[in-house]
This record gives structure tokens, C-alpha cells and sequence, in this order.
């Protein structure tokens, strides 16, 4: 973002440049001065040592050596600016709660942490020039080295209450301007630092990848070199699937894309050869793409490790983890009304560019080593209070933002592939997926409506484990008035969910009942082994796990990345996965524990917890490819949305899947109690669905 962009940020009639280099120049002074205290004097000087290697980065970057330097150079820089905080060094770093409490002690640890944590924030606004983002964080640091540095003086430490207020005014001070600044990357074309990379680079010179500033390995040099081996013609079919099931899906559900201007495309650097090709895909549609990367910071945390936006490898995932919670250490209702009023600001600002906002198009990767945090009793940690607190502005800014962005005439799709890392048959298992996600829709589409037309017949579906899985579900289906043009179930092929293969409902909650199971399943990148679930009338009443030795943590864990704080939640989705390939060929290289959610959930039943796959949408009328409408867009909870919008939303949706081979059976019962068997022993049974029992293998 240039400086002419950035001035309407300024206060008191301040100049950036000024204020930037005024902050560089007392940075620059620590190290010469002599706190009295070695153990903050250490501190200190480390943080203003990396403020000013990211000075060094900013004034590098503006002369041009992003285009410049040697891919050894830009790799050797790139290595420096994170490896503090990778794996091998973070028992040693500020960035890690226990090392910077065994250091600064109990009272300034967390929050000294959590300050670094901040300042490591500025690493990709030095690539893209943004001095407002790096100079209020570069002043945060000052003001609390200058209450060190008095104290201190004075033979004291400061106050901890002193420090916080610091940090508090800043993330109120500054709620509006950060907000205003993502949303506008979102809905606003007008500039992309990223897009301009993708669409003005020579992709076949990999150096390309280290101008983003974000962490780089083999995985994403892997990613592009297999990409740029491949052809026109192999790189156009995939953007255009990826495109099109984006064009579909507005076809599908009866909303008018032409009315939309923009769309943003989500993905992890690697893939910009698709990416280059998707622009123009959507340039062709009368569709600007927004592209914009991923910000760690305090702002954007919110409760949650996962990154928004673009993003290269995540140099230490227990890194983040351990700083998902950083609010709580301020967290409180004033903060959060401010946050709110700074999302109806934003909301306003870019209220026209909003509007004609299409949605997201998402790239997801897979095949990373997967990831099972350790717990840090040493991060910080919500209270029940600030765990109310963060649930409740999720709820309110979703409904906020839902007056700008209209959920019910936006989009959106998703598609996934895998990355090298994923093993030695990278390349066979890319191309295995490129036929996931390309498979034949028409086909599906019918075995589908076989499915569909038996589950309409029932009032409720059992669906039982087999093995060590106990699952022992009743769902309940809304009632049919009109069966000869009505339906429960959507026939979900591949449009906005890629690839191909479910068909799901919003079930009735009162009498939707029981225990899930799944022996070990990965959501969101973080593993649950033995994850338990138990309902009654459609919601969550006890959840356990066994990853960890005790109970206490293994209940946070899901309450944490589950419930996400809530105190319990609905089921928002049924489903059952009909995509058996995928199903054979994650079990044919031993990746099953390394599917990403979007594929996971076409192999073997699902349920959703949390808000339904229409949320913000009940109204729109919706059809299935027969001309049935499909009635079951809410339940008892989304009902509330006209009376009580606080109550009817939960801003989470998450899949769990019990794959086939966990699964005894799926019955379709009817009002007198007859019934149709559809799954048998992981198998297809309901005649005319036999076909997807093919690709699997036993």
C-alpha cells in the first residue's frame, strides 16, 4: 500500500515518512544505551535487532532487490528473517511463551511475547512497502521500551497493569484503520500487491516466490517447478474447473452473477501458474480478482492458528498456535464494541465495492506432515468471560459484515491439491486428485438422485460404526408436504464444492440424536484422535478426545477447535460422501490422514456442527438438477435469524467424517417404521448405486 494511500491513516497531521524514520532512528539507538536490568536489556536489544533487519528488508525491497538478487541471496534472506521462530530454534525464542517466561518471569513474559509475536507481523510489509503497518507497530515497541526504560531508571521495573493499557489503546486505537485496510484488500481490486507479482512475473524464474515475503521451502519450489512442467492446455483445464465450478455455482443456486465485479482467490504460494490463468478466467466474466496475503497479528488472530488469505509455508505451526489466544490477555466488552463499530466502519467505507463483491475462490493444499499441537500452559489463555466475549463479536460482525457482503446473492468454491511434500509420488498423486476433481459430474449426478429419492422416503436416517468406530446416530428429516416437488437433500456435484461427490441436508434438530465417533480425524490441520460426540435434540451436550493424558485438555482441545468456545452447537449438516475414488486412492498411498476436509468429507458419511450450509441464504429457494426444490435450508436454531439474528448464527461450520471402512451401516426409516438400507458394511447396497462400489478395492 503507497504512502498517498496510507495518509488518510495519519492523526495530528503527521507525516509517515517522518514518523517511520523517527521510529528507525530510536530503534536504532538501543543498542547503545544500558538497561539496568540485563534481562530486558537482552530482550530489547533482540527485538530492536530484528526491527531492523526488517528496515535493512523495506529499504532493500524499494531498490529494487527483490528483482535483483540471486535465488541464493533471496533464500539466504529469507531464512534469516525467519528462523528464529522455526522448529529447531523456538526453545530459544522470545516468540515462544515458556523461553520468554523463563526469561523476562512470570509477570512480563506472556505479554513481552505476545509484543514480538506483533512485531514479526511486519516481515511482509516490508516486501510490500506498507510503513503504516510497520510504523505503528515500531512506535508500540518504543512506547514500551520507553516504560522499561524509565522505570528502570528509577531502579524499578514498571507497572504489568502499565504494559497492558499500552497494548490495549493500541489494538483500540487502531481497530478501525486495520479493519478498514483488510476489508478494502478484500472487496477492493483497485490494488494487489500479490495479484501484480502473479500476473507481471516470469513464473518459470522461481525467484518470484521470495517476493511476497513470506516463508518459503521446497514444498512451494516444488509446487512451481511441477506446475511449470506442465502444459497450456493441462494448466487452462485446471484454472477452468477451478473457474467455472465458481460461474456454477451462482447458476445453480439461482443468483445473478452479472450484478458482481470482483471475486478473491485464496491459495498458498506454489500455484500461480493456476492462479495467473484464474484471473484471466474471471477477467473473461467481468470479475477483478482480489488477492492479498495473510497477516499474523493480534488483530486477525482471533481465537484460531489458521491463516486468512494468502500465505507461504507456516514457518512453525506450534508458533501460532501458541498465540491464537493473545487477546486474552485484554479482552473485554469495550474492545470488542470497538471492534464491532470498526467492522460497520469498514463496512461503509467500501460499502459500493461490497456490494458487487462475488465471494471467494479458495485453493487449499494438502500432504503437509500433519499437525498435533502440544499444549502451553505458558500462552495465553481465554477465560469462560473472553470465551463468551470473542463467540459473541464472531456472531455480531458475521451479521454486520452480512449487510455489506449479502450472503444470500454471493458465491463462492473451493477446490484442493496435494503438495510434495506429501511424499515421493507427488507427482502421481497430483495427477490421481487432477482426476478427483475433474471426474465425471453427470454420472454422479444420477447414481446421486437414486440416493436422494430413497432418503426422501424416510423420516429419519440411522447411521451405525462398525468395528472400533461405536457411532450410533438418528437424524431427523423434515417433513415432505409435497414430495412430488420437494426434496431434503441436495444433489451436490462439483460447482462450488470440488470435486464432485455428497448429497446433505439441514436435519430437524428435536429427536436428531446420539454418539459420533471417528477413531482419529484431522480438521482444520489438527489432528483428534478417538474424537467423541454426543447429542441430544440436535445439539452438543459432552465431546471427549484422547490425544492428551488429561480430560481438562483434551475437553479444551475440542472446545478450543471445535465448539469454538460456544457452549454447545447444532448440527448444521448431514451428508453422505458418494466419491469412492478418492476414498481408494487415499488408501492406495497411505495419504488418508493428510486429506483436507474438502475431500475428506465425499468419503463416507459426515455431520456438520455448528451453522447450516445455508446460513445467511434460508430464503433463497434453491432446486435440485429434477426441478425439486429443496426445503430443508434451516432448522429450528437458523428459524430464530428474523427475530433473533444473535441466536441463529454460530459463524462455524465443521465437517466430520466417518470414512467407509469405519461405517456399519446407513438406513433410510420410514414413518412405519420400514426401512431402506443405502450403506451395508462400508459398502453401497440401494440398488443403482452399485457403480461406486468399483474403485474400491476388499
Amino acid at each position: 500500500m503507497n504512502n498517498e494511500l496510507m495518509f488518510e491513516f495519519e492523526t495530528g497531521g503527521e507525516i509517515l515518512d517522518e514518523r517511520y524514520a523517527l521510529a528507525i532512528e530510536r530503534i536504532a539507538e538501543i543498542a547503545k544505551e544500558d538497561l539496568s536490568n540485563e534481562v530486558f536489556r537482552d530482550y530489547f536489544n533482540f527485538v530492536a535487532r530484528f526491527l531492523l533487519m526488517i528496515d535493512d528488508t523495506l529499504v532493500w525491497a524499494a531498490n529494487g532487490g527483490k528483482e535483483k538478487d540471486s535465488l541464493s541471496d533471496l533464500q539466504k534472506r529469507n531464512k534469516e528473517l525467519y528462523s528464529d521462530i522455526l522448529p529447531e530454534n523456538y526453545h530459544k525464542s522470545y516468540g515462544n511463551p515458556s523461553f520468554a517466561k523463563e526469561k523476562l518471569g512470570q509477570e512480563f513474559g506472556q505479554i513481552l511475547s505476545t509484543l514480538y509475536f506483533e512485531e514479526r507481523s511486519l516481515i511482509p510489509c516490508a516486501f510490500e512497502q506498507d510503513k503504516f503497518n510497520m510504523v505503528i507497530r515500531m512506535e508500540l515497541f518504543l512506547e514500551i521500551y520507553g516504560a522499561f526504560s524509565g522505570a528502570l531508571s528509577e531502579n524499578k521495573l514498571p507497572t504489568y497493569e502499565e504494559i497492558k493499557q499500552i497494548m490495549y489503546w493500541f489494538y483500540s486505537d487502531y481497530a478501525e484503520d486495520e479493519r478498514v485496510i483488510r476489508f478494502g484488500q478484500l472487496v477492493d481490486p483497485e490494488k494487489s500487491y500479490y495479484r501484480d507479482i502473479i500476473m507481471n512475473s516470469d513464473l518459470s524464474d522461481l525467484r518470484y516466490l521470495y517476493r511476497f515475503g513470506e516463508y518459503i521451502t521446497d514444498n512451494e519450489l516444488k509446487a512451481a517447478e511441477h506446475l511449470n512442467s506442465l502444459s497450456e492446455e493441462e494448466i487452462d483445464k485446471l484454472a477452468t474447473t477451478f473457474t467455472e465450478g465458481y460461474r456454477i455455482g451462482f447458476e445453480m443456486t439461482g443468483k445473478d452473477i452479472s450484478k458482481k465485479k470482483t471475486a478473491s482467490i485464496l491459495y498458498q504460494l506454489g500455484f500461480e501458474r493456476i492462479v495467473q490463468k484464474a484471473v484471466k478466467n474471471f477477467e473473461s466474466i467481468g470479475l477483478k480478482s482480489t488477492i492479498y496475503g495473510a497477516m499474523m497479528s493480534v488483530f486477525y488472530m482471533g481465537g484460531s492458528a489458521r491463516r486468512g488469505g494468502c500465505y507461504g509455508a507456516v514457518p512453525n505451526k506450534q508458533f501460532d498456535y501458541d498465540h491464537k489466544d493473545d487477546d486474552g490477555l485484554f479482552l473485554d466488552p469495550q474492545l470488542v464494541n470497538r471492534r464491532l463499530e470498526a467492522v460497520r466502519a469498514a463496512g461503509e467505507k467500501f460499502k459500493e465495492k461490497a456490494y458487487v463483491y462475488g465471494g471467494p475462490a479458495v485453493i487449499e493444499v494438502f500432504g503437509e506432515k500433519p499437525f498435533s499441537p502440544e499444549p502451553n500452559k505458558n500462552a495465553v489463555h481465554l477465560d469462560k468471560n473472553q470465551q463468551k466475549l470473542l463467540s459473541e463479536y464472531k456472531i455480531q460482525s458475521s451479521i454486520i459484515v452480512n449487510d455489506y457482503i449479502i450472503g444470500k446473492e454471493r458465491s463462492f468454491t473451493i477446490i484442493a491439491f496435494p503438495v510434495p511434500e506429501i511424499g515421493d509420488n507427488f507427482k502421481e498423486i497430483f495427477d490421481r486428485v487432477v482426476e478427483i476433481n475433474t471426474l465425471d459430474y453427470k454420472l454422479y449426478q444420477t447414481i446421486q438422485q437414486k440416493l436422494i429419492d430413497a432418503l426422501d422416503e424416510a423420516e429419519y436416517v440411522e447411521v451405525t460404526g462398525m468395528g472400533d468406530n461405536h457411532t450410533n446416530m438418528k437424524v431427523v428429516l423434515h417433513e415432505l408436504k409435497d414430495p412430488a416437488h420437494e426434496t431434503n437433500f441436495e444433489n451436490c456435484v462439483a460447482d462450488v464444492n470440488i470435486p464432485v461427490g455428497e448429497v446433505f441436508t439441514s436435519p430437524v434438530l428435536k429427536g436428531t440424536e446420539g454418539v459420533l465417533h471417528v477413531t482419529g480425524v484431522y480438521l482444520e490441520g489438527l489432528f483428534f484422535k478417538n474424537l467423541e460426540i454426543t447429542f441430544k435434540d440436535g445439539c452438543i451436550t459432552d465431546y471427549k478426545c484422547s490425544n492428551f493424558d488429561s480430560e481438562e485438555e483434551n475437553r479444551k482441545y475440542i472446545n478450543d477447535n471445535i465448539l469454538f468456545n460456544h457452549k454447545t452447537l447444532p448440527i448444521g449438516e448431514f451428508a453422505i460422501g458418494t466419491n469412492t475414488t478418492a476414498y481408494q486412492v487415499a488408501r492406495d498411498y497411505g495419504i488418508a490422514d493428510k486429506l483436507p476436509i474438502l475431500i475428506a468429507e465425499k468419503t463416507g458419511p459426515h455431520f456438520a456442527v455448528g451453522d447450516t450450509c445455508y446460513s445467511y441464504e434460508e430464503d433463497n429457494v434453491t432446486y435440485n438438477p429434477d426441478g425439486k426444490s429443496i426445503i430443508a435450508r434451516e432448522n429450528e436454531i437458523s428459524a430464530k435469524r428474523k427475530e433473533d439474528p444473535d441466536k441463529a448464527y454460530f459463524s462455524c461450520h465443521t465437517d466430520i467424517t466417518i470414512p467407509y471402512d469405519e461405517l456399519g451401516q446407513i438406513k433410510a426409516v420410514r414413518k412405519d417404521g420400514s426401512s431402506i438400507v443405502i450403506i451395508e458394511n462400508g459398502r453401497f447396497v440401494l440398488p443403482g448405486t452399485e457403480e461406486l462400489n468399483k474403485p474400491m478395492k476388499g
